[in-house]
């Protein structure tokens, strides 16, 4: 194939590492720089294992990515009552899907790129405080 489905591959497998461990350890700011830092690690260190620092560079930016856009997916679900354990089974689900959708050639760049623009998209669309109730509240 070449090197840019190298790179893409590992981009897309960085993203899905990234949402695996915001998945398994949750969206609150000190799990989150967990999960960055080993998914990335791990992504790093596939890249240098599959060829050079390209490859390598790009799983970072992919983990980067994939950690970025699960926060707000994995923060939503557990701030609307779901489990810890169901969130992160379901996430690792999608984790799995997202893996083996890098091995397509192109999509791991599209994962990549996806990810943040779906959270940035989620973020903007979530629902503020709904006042409207408050007002039947009074005594």
């Amino acid at each position: 194939m070449g090197d840019w489905y190298l790179i893409g591959l590992l981009a897309g497998l960085g993203a899905a590492l990234g949402v695996l461990f915001v998945g398994l350890l949750g969206a609150a700011r000190t799990a989150l720089v967990v999960a960055l830092v080993a998914a990335a690690a791990i992504a790093v260190g596939i890249g240098f294992l599959v060829d050079n620092y390209d490859e390598a560079i790009a799983g970072g930016l992919g983990a980067l990515s994939g950690t970025i856009g699960a926060r707000q997916v994995v923060g939503g679900a557990l701030r609307r009552g779901g489990t810890r354990g169901g969130t992160a089974v379901l996430v690792a689900g999608v984790a799995l899907v997202l893996a083996g959708l890098a091995f397509v050639p192109g999509l791991g760049y599209l994962e990549a790129l996806a990810l943040p623009a779906l959270g940035a998209r989620l973020r903007a669309r979530a629902a503020q405080r709904y006042a409207g109730l408050r007002i039947l509240a009074r005594d």
